[in-house]
């Protein structure tokens, strides 16, 4: 018995020096131990206008296809307005969006890659229709490397904010089965649409891509691998 003690007193010492150890070394290392914090950063964004000089119709008429840019940055209302337009909550209670969506299960998602827009430090962002803010998920440009995985199209390292829709097919799949992945390419066009549109209202050119390397945008915009990158929008002056 006094042997077992023996051990088990051994033990217990072996152990205590290896947290004392530890602790010590934790307090010498400083935060180097701690987890890395997410990047968190948030934007409220300003609320949207519901009203404009710009007649649905006349948006229609003057709605173009733009690729070229000049170098200045956008505002907060035009990012603010450009976001609501793509999937911005219209119905709080019901959280209908300004797109259609096939059994209201919105299986969209939206990234902005920030170039140049005032108040808005260079990165990548994504849109939380319901609280109406940007939540930045990488930081620094990216302007490069995105035109880069889109082969080489130069309107979208020009535009001052770029729009990425993404998807989750699983969303709407699950209700609807392998129909539903037509479904949210439908959304896609209605979401693409509404920002041409109120790109026209703002005076503003933007463009759809949909020639790029799936894999590379989803690395460049930190996206998960349950998303699949559908529309690059880049949106600059004209």
């Amino acid at each position: 018995m006094k042997k077992i003690h023996a051990i088990i007193t051994v033990i217990v010492l072996i152990v205590s020096g290896i947290g004392l150890s530890f602790m010590l070394l934790q307090t010498m290392m400083g935060d180097e131990y701690e987890p890395k914090e997410p990047i968190n950063e948030k934007i409220k964004l300003l609320e949207p206008e519901y009203d404009s000089n710009t007649s649905v119709e006349q948006a229609l008429l003057e709605r173009r296809s733009v690729r070229a840019y000049k170098d200045e940055p956008l505002t907060l209302t035009e990012v603010s307005q450009l976001l609501w337009a793509a999937q911005g909550i219209t119905d709080p209670r019901k959280g209908f969006r300004t797109a259609p969506s096939a059994g209201a299960l919105y299986p969209l998602e939206v990234y902005v890659v920030i170039n140049n827009a005032e108040g808005v430090a260079k990165g990548v962002y994504k849109y939380k229709p319901h609280e109406h803010e940007l939540v930045k998920v990488k930081d620094g440009g990216v302007r490069d490397e995105l035109t880069v995985a889109a082969l080489g199209q130069t309107c979208v390292g020009d535009g001052s904010m770029v729009i990425v829709f993404s998807a989750v097919y699983e969303r709407t799949t699950q209700k609807y089965g392998d129909r539903g992945i037509r479904y949210v390419h439908m959304e896609a066009g209605h979401a693409a649409q509404n920002v041409y549109l109120q790109a026209v209202s703002l005076n503003l050119g933007t463009v759809v891509v949909g020639a790029f390397k799936d894999d590379e945008v989803r690395k460049i915009l930190n996206m998960s691998d349950e998303e699949h990158p559908l529309y690059i929008m880049p949106v600059g002056k004209i």
